[in-house]
């Protein structure tokens, strides 16, 4: 008896190997092609022509630092890819893609110390400056072409200070605090997030003392396609933190891909922001103070 169960077990066991076996062999292939994206924008450098590298992923002179793809399937995250300019394939980036549709959302920037959270969708930085984003859906099939080029646009706003005084020998920083201010942006949806006051400094170079007019001061900020305000204190410092001069602009508005320009005295009295325009992205809004 014990012979014939032992037969008998094994033989189940065979038959359950050969199910496992059959039920393998029955998993559907997974189709996959890899798409190699050219990513191009306001950033794009026509100058560059470096061989077998995409040219230099830059706007107004200054090279993006940061690249990332974020690819979707039915609002699920399945893989993403960051790129530096260190990368030999910087701005050619190449995903291997399942058969079916895709949202694959591309992120360029060059701020300061970003973190990326998935679960959010949010990339922060510490300091934002110039950002683009894209929301690209594409179907992958058979006949899908894999060479693919996109354009990424300006997700950025910016600030503008023209201090139109001259500039004493103990001006040493100029600080910039908007009430309201968009430190990070959900890469899924396009709008700003992680709004916080903080205060903005940079410091003055010895070489703009006894200039009249020239020294300049912008921050850059993530922003929402509509326009908003908020209130922005500007001061002049001196090397211990004293205040030389203040102002507080109210109600300065800001919009994705527009510089706000204002430009006044900072350190004398009696003086007024005048109205000013940088068409440089849009035409700007510049106002008095």
């Amino acid at each position: 008896m014990k012979k014939a169960l032992l037969i008998f077990v094994a033989g189940m066991m065979l038959t359950a190997c050969e199910k496992a076996v059959d039920d393998i062999a029955e998993q559907p292939e997974v189709k996959t092609k890899t798409l190699v994206f050219n990513v191009k924008g306001d950033f794009q450098s026509p100058t560059f022509k470096a061989p077998r590298r995409a040219p230099c992923l830059t706007a107004d002179g200054t090279e993006m630092t940061d690249l990332w793809l974020f690819d979707y399937v039915g609002g699920q995250l399945v893989q993403q890819l960051h790129q530096t300019p260190a990368d030999a394939d910087w701005g050619m980036p190449s995903l291997t893609l399942a058969y079916g549709s895709h949202h694959i959302y591309f992120v360029a920037a060059r701020g300061d110390g970003p973190t990326v959270n998935t679960s959010t969708r949010i990339i922060t930085w510490t300091k934002p400056k110039d950002t683009f984003w894209k929301d690209y859906q594409v179907d992958v099939t058979e006949t899908t072409k894999k060479d693919r080029s996109l354009t990424l646009s300006r997700v950025a706003t910016k600030l503008a200070v023209h201090i139109a005084d001259e500039v004493p020998a103990e001006l040493k920083k100029v600080t910039i605090t908007p009430a309201s201010w968009y430190y990070g942006f959900d890469y899924v949806t396009g709008t700003a997030e992680v709004e916080q006051q903080t205060e903005r400094s940079v410091d003055v170079p010895a070489s703009y003392v006894g200039t009249t007019g020239e020294l300049l001061v912008s921050i850059f900020g993530l922003s929402d396609a509509e326009e908003w305000t908020t209130d922005v204190a500007v001061k002049a410092l001196d090397a211990n933190g004293s205040v030389l001069g203040q102002v507080t602009i109210s109600g300065a508005p800001f919009k994705r891909n527009r510089v706000t320009d204002y430009t006044g005295n900072l350190l004398g009295s009696g003086g007024k922001m005048t109205l000013d325009l940088d068409d440089t992205w849009q035409a700007a809004f510049t106002a008095e103070w």
